[in-house]
C-alpha cells in the first residue's frame, strides 16, 4: 500500500464513492461504500491501494443489498445502478494502470442490469 488513493482515483467515475469507502473499510465502519470496497477488493489490491493480505469478501454483495433494503430506497435497481458505476470505475482503473503497469492481466466482472446511481 504505497500509493496515494486520492491521486491514483482523481477523476475515474465513483472516486469519491471508493475514498469514503476505502476510509470507511480501514476505520471499521460498515457502509454502503465499504461495501463496494470489499467487492472492488482484487483491484484496489493490484493499483497498490489496499494490502495484499486483504482478501475479497464474498459476502459483500450481500451486505450492499441489505443495507440500501434496510435504508427504505429502491434496494433492486440502487444496487444495480452501484455495482454498474463500480464496473465503470473498475474499468477506468484498468486503463490508467495499464499505462503505468504495461502488460497487467484484467479482470472481468460480472455485469448487472442497466441502471444509473444517481438514482440512489
Amino acid at each position: 500500500m504505497n500509493r496515494d488513493p486520492s491521486e491514483l482515483l482523481m477523476g475515474l467515475p465513483g472516486a469519491e464513492r471508493i475514498l469514503d469507502g476505502l476510509d470507511d473499510f480501514h476505520q471499521g465502519r460498515h457502509s454502503i461504500p465499504a461495501c463496494l470496497v470489499r467487492i472492488a477488493t482484487p483491484r484496489l489490491v493490484r493499483a497498490g491501494l489496499m494490502p495484499a493480505s486483504i482478501r475479497r469478501d464474498d459476502g459483500a454483495e450481500l451486505d450492499l443489498y441489505q443495507m440500501l433494503a434496510a435504508e427504505g430506497t429502491r434496494a433492486h435497481s440502487c444496487y444495480n445502478a452501484l455495482l454498474r458505476e463500480l464496473i465503470s470505475f473498475e474499468h477506468a482503473l484498468d486503463h490508467r494502470l495499464s499505462k503505468t503497469q504495461p502488460g497487467l492481466p484484467v479482470i472481468k466482472p460480472n455485469l448487472p442490469a442497466n441502471s444509473h446511481p444517481s438514482s440512489c
